[in-house]
């Protein structure tokens, strides 16, 4: 007489992954409504486990605890990756047995940015896992970027266990996953992509690139929100997660680490997308500065800081009567709340009539941007524009603006100023509170201490 296994169920919040044990209308760790969906569970058993993992060399299942002290450490030595944006912002190449999250939008350029990768490491032997697009396609953009190597494998699948079959065979020393909301485990009954396959999947991999030593790339698709699709445990699991950026209408993306156990997180690198696929950016500073044959108002150049990177960027500053009787206040890669601080600074504190006017300011080449050090060329730009006054192209600015209308220092003041020399800037205005540590017989270009706003504003415009 044969028996059935019972079969368990649960519910999974679709929105942060947590686990019910009954259907409720509201998620009692998100508060999000109508969130929670049935799964059916199938509890993996040691045999499969073993079977899954046959590509390890010495599978630790029965772990046990050791001192501290007993633990000895073995030189893995970082895998160098082609190009020095990536390299940057990993913390200075591939470490093995790390799991990366790389995330972004649709069509940002995600697949290319992988396959450019494999195709470029010509010493590994790599395993490209494509659940999205077939082997011609893959073909297709390999021929565009025109790069080839003889060691990047293709695998057109999505189900983990015939995955793992093929690492087995082919022992990679790479392996990318494109995507992983694409891939489904035997062992979790419910569609690809749910909250419980994402979780089980990543667990997978998580568990094969720790035992086997081997690094391991995962595609992920974001929300509408913009953050990562599935459950937030996801980026928990994974030991760095890049986010690729960038708007459509701009031929510039940009790659942060949002998380990074190897590195900073404070790096950023910028590719340019162009036919034959995605070219590093050297020198952004060239790129986010436009050149103009006449002065414009409302246009000030900021010395900032992304991680170690010295940039320049563009502000561009709108000050308008307000037409509709309530004034708009609109922000593109700057801060909303940050900028009306800045205004009530201005309106408060040194008396400029900025209540009853629009103000828009934008970030040039799309890029969002954190740091404060811009705070003195966002405001000398609303001056500028206010007054309809424009500002000498070979002055720029780095210095952040307190509540009390003070202008405060910033850190790498020396490495802005270099950036600032190197692309030729005559001026710059910074915080008279840089003065300690810095020697201005070291640049050619003339730096200017100030303490105030008003002492800009005079500066400038007499």
């Amino acid at each position: 007489m044969s028996t059935v296994a019972k079969v368990k169920k649960t519910f999974f919040c679709q929105s942060c992954g947590t686990q019910h044990n009954k259907w409720v209308g509201k998620c009692g760790s998100c508060g999000e409504w109508n969130t929670l969906v049935e799964e059916i569970l199938k509890k993996e058993t040691k045999n499969d486990r073993l079977q899954l993992f046959s590509a390890s060399k010495d599978p630790k299942i029965n772990n046990k605890s050791i001192l501290l002290q007993e633990i000895g450490l073995q030189d893995y030595p970082r895998i160098a990756v082609p190009g020095k944006e990536l390299t940057r912002v990993l913390g200075g190449g591939i470490v093995p047995g790390s799991l990366v999250l790389f995330g972004g939008e649709p069509g940002i350029g995600k697949s290319t940015l992988m396959l450019q990768l494999a195709l470029r490491l010509k010493n590994l032997k790599i395993l490209y896992v494509s659940g999205e697009e077939s082997e011609q396609q893959i073909k297709m953009r390999a021929e565009r970027i025109g790069v080839t190597t003889d060691l990047c494998f293709i695998l057109q699948e999505t189900n983990t266990q015939n995955i793992f079959q093929q690492i087995a065979e082919i022992e990679p020393q790479l392996v990318i996953i494109d995507s992983i909301q694409t891939l489904h485990t035997a062992y979790v009954e419910s569609s690809p992509g749910s909250v419980s396959q994402v979780r089980e999947c990543a667990a997978e991999f998580l568990r094969f690139a720790k035992e086997t030593n081997t690094p391991v790339f995962m595609i992920g698709h974001i929300t509408k929100e913009g953050s990562l699709a599935g459950p937030k445990v996801l980026e928990h699991m994974v030991d760095t997660v890049l986010q690729f950026e960038g708007d459509r209408n701009h031929i510039y993306r940009l790659l942060r680490a949002t998380k990074n156990r190897f590195g900073s997180t404070n790096e950023m690198g910028i590719y340019e997308m162009n036919g034959d696929g995605l070219r590093e950016v050297t020198n952004p500073s060239e790129i986010l500065i436009t050149n103009r044959e006449h002065a414009t108002s409302g246009v000030a150049i900021s010395a900032t800081m992304e991680g170690n990177r010295p940039m320049l960027i563009e502000t561009q500053a709108l000050v308008s009567s307000a037409a509709y009787g309530v004034p708009q206040r609109s922000s593109t890669g700057f801060d909303l709340r940050r900028l009306s601080m800045l205004l009530a600074v201005l309106e408060k504190r040194c008396g400029f009539k900025l209540a009853v006017k629009d103000v828009f300011i934008n970030i040039a080449g799309g890029i969002k941007v954190e740091d404060p050090g811009i705070d003195l060329a966002l405001v000398c730009g609303i001056l500028s524009s206010n007054e309809d006054l424009p500002i000498p192209q070979t002055v720029c600015f780095a210095a952040e603006v307190g509540l009390t209308g003070e202008i405060r220092p910033v850190n790498r003041i020396e490495q802005r100023i270099s950036e600032a020399q190197k692309l030729g800037f005559e001026k710059i205005f910074i915080s008279s509170f840089n003065k300690k540590g810095l020697n201005p017989k070291l640049f050619t270009i003339e730096i200017i201490f100030v303490n105030k706003i008003e002492e800009v504003f005079g500066m400038l415009f007499g």
